[in-house]
This record gives C-alpha cells, structure tokens and sequence, in this order.
C-alpha cells in the first residue's frame, strides 16, 4: 500500500471512531433536554367541575330598628310643670310622662261646668214645652263643644306615653318652655324589633309572610342567634337596585337587641342546583372583586374570569363561567401562568 492509501485508511478509521463515540453522546443529551423541560413545567392538582344541590340561604345586613317610635310632645307650646321618666326608662301605655301648665286647663274646667249647667237646665225646660227645639241643640252644642276643648286640653296638660317602650330622648328639664318641633321625650317600642332587609328580586315569588329568619348582631357575638319571621313584604320593586324591601321581626323578649345595632339575617329558601368548584381552584385579583380559575385545556392553564356565589364548606358556588364537567386546577392555581405548559400529578372529582 502506498503512503497516500495508509494514510486516507487511517483517516476513515478516525472519522468511524468519532460518530461511534458521539452518537451515543447526541441521544444522551436530548433525553437530558426533554427530563428538563418536564422538571421545568409546574407541577398541578386539577379537578372536575361537578353540579349538585346546595342550601340556598341568602344572607343580607340591617340595622336594628324599632317597631315603633313616638315623640311625646304638646300641640302647642308652653312651660313644663314636672318631668316624670328618664332615659332609658321603661314605661307603660298610658303611663304620664310630663304635667304642662295647667293654667288653660282650670279655665277649660270652669267652662265645662257651666256648659253642662246651662244644658241641664234647658234640657229640664225642653221636656216641658219651656224652650224651643233650637234653643236646645245650641245648648248641646256648646257642651259638646267644651267637652272637647276640656279633653284636648287635658291630653295636652298630662302628656302620656301611647305605647309600651323604652324613653330613648330626653330633651326639656322641669320649668322649661318647650315647642312643639322638639319633642319633650322620644319613645321608642323594642319588644318586638324589627329589620328591614333587602332582597334580590329573583326571589320575590319566594318569600312568603311567615317564613323564618336567623339573626346574628356583633355586638353580642355572632354566636347567639334570634329567631325571627317575616312580617310584611313591600309591594314594589326598586327600579335602579331590582330588589324589595321585606320587614322581619323579631320578639326580643329579654330585649337585648337595641336600635341601631348592626346586624345579619339569614332566610333559608330551600335547595337550589348548582355549579361547584373547590375553593383552592379560586384565585382573587388583588385590589379587586374579580375572581378566576384556571382551565386545564391541552395541557396549558387557561386563565377564566368566574362569577361566584356563596361559600359552602371547601366550595364555592359558580354563578357563570364555568360549565360542569370542565377541568380546573386545584394544587398551583396560585403560581401558574396564563397560557403556561403544566404537569399533571393527580386528578380527582371537583373536591
């Protein structure tokens, strides 16, 4: 063999040798690749979205109000002779409250007497023939008349309390003059209270005079609940808001619910069907009232904006935006990307 043969032989052998040794070096590597971008891709849970049925109990807030308010005051102003309750005094109906000067009312008294005088006699002189017929219908009349100039005077001198109640305003001492657009005393009946809440009116077929409601103020601690019913359900509908206005009552016998305390009524208007998602698949939008999931839809996360309702245990009610059956991610709902490749390690039912 000539040099220039050896030499051209050797160099096969070379190049031979060197793709035996980097094959298997190419096969290793971009298996290498592929392990890395599976350890790349962020590992999730995911679930079905399933349907089923729920407690549909709506929740509202009210304030304690009331079940009725009297302001205690004369028709007319004057000098308040004695002052008889306190603030936060329990009062009874009919139980006087002020005495006004009673300087028109001695005078109204003097009248009356006279009046029914003077009808006594003529009503003596009637039944004989001595008077006329008109004679007597004016003498009736100006009785008439004096009684009730007397009993307005006398309702207006003993100022009494027309209900049952606790004094909540106080705002004349004894020996001051009132008026008549500042009331002497504000009365206020708390047994029973009453709420006034208001409801969507998709449920407005559904509420019905009666129905149970559950109440929970803070101020006493959420933990104890009043029972409570619906009392009057406002016939219109607010345009602007679409809902009503429902008054719910409660007895409050050992009244410790007050007007103006902050409170919750719960009314329970049966089982509703609805869409179910586990509440680690929610995500909220920081700053904002946007909730969303995200879709598993050929193997990337899909970012989708949801409506949800009430919570119930570990689920959330969805109101729109997703539809049984849909695939969502559970475990890193809260690192994945929109649009991101994921990794599914395990796959359960909607809980």
């Amino acid at each position: 063999m000539n040099p220039i043969s050896s030499f051209r032989a050797k160099c096969a052998l070379l190049s031979l040798g060197a793709m035996l040794l980097v094959a298997p070096s190419c096969s290793k590597n971009s298996k290498s690749k592929k392990d890395n971008q599976d350890s790349a891709q962020v590992a999730v849970e995911t679930a079905i979205v399933q349907q089923g049925s729920i407690d549909n109990i709506g929740s509202f807030t009210a304030s304690v109000q009331a079940k009725a308010t009297n302001e205690i005051v004369p028709q007319t102003g004057g000098r308040i002779r004695q002052i008889k309750a306190e603030v936060g005094q329990q009062v009874s109906r009919g139980q006087i409250l002020a005495v006004m000067d009673n300087s028109q009312l001695s005078q109204a008294e003097v009248q009356l007497a006279d009046a029914k005088l003077a009808y006594s006699r003529t009503d003596e002189l009637y039944k004989v023939g001595g008077v006329s017929k008109a004679q007597w219908d004016a003498r009736k009349s100006a009785l008439t008349v004096a009684e009730t100039a007397h009993r307005n005077l006398q309702e207006n001198t003993y100022l009494r309390s027309p209900i049952s109640g606790v004094v909540t305003a106080r705002n004349y001492d004894s020996g001051d003059m009132c008026s008549p657009s500042l009331p002497i005393f504000v009365v206020e009946q708390i047994t029973p209270v009453k709420l006034l809440i208001n409801i969507s009116e998709r449920y407005y077929t559904q509420v019905k005079k009666g129905m149970p409601a559950h109440v929970r103020v803070e101020a006493l601690g959420t933990d104890e609940a009043f029972e409570g019913k619906v009392s009057l359900i406002h016939p219109t509908l607010n345009a602007q808001t679409h809902t009503f206005t429902v008054e719910v009552e409660v007895a409050n016998r050992d009244q410790k619910l007050r007007p103006g305390m902050y409170a919750n009524v719960e009314i329970d208007f049966g089982q509703i069907t609805a869409v179910m998602v586990s509440d680690r698949a929610v995500v909220k939008t920081p700053g904002s009232g946007e909730y969303y999931v995200y879709t598993l839809e050929n193997g990337k996360a899909v970012r989708t904006i949801v409506e949800v309702g009430r919570q119930v245990g570990d689920q959330y009610e969805v109101v729109s935006g997703l539809a049984p059956g849909t695939t969502v991610i559970t475990e890193g709902a809260q690192v994945v990307r929109n649009g991101e490749q994921v990794n599914v390690v395990k796959r359960s039912s909607s809980k």
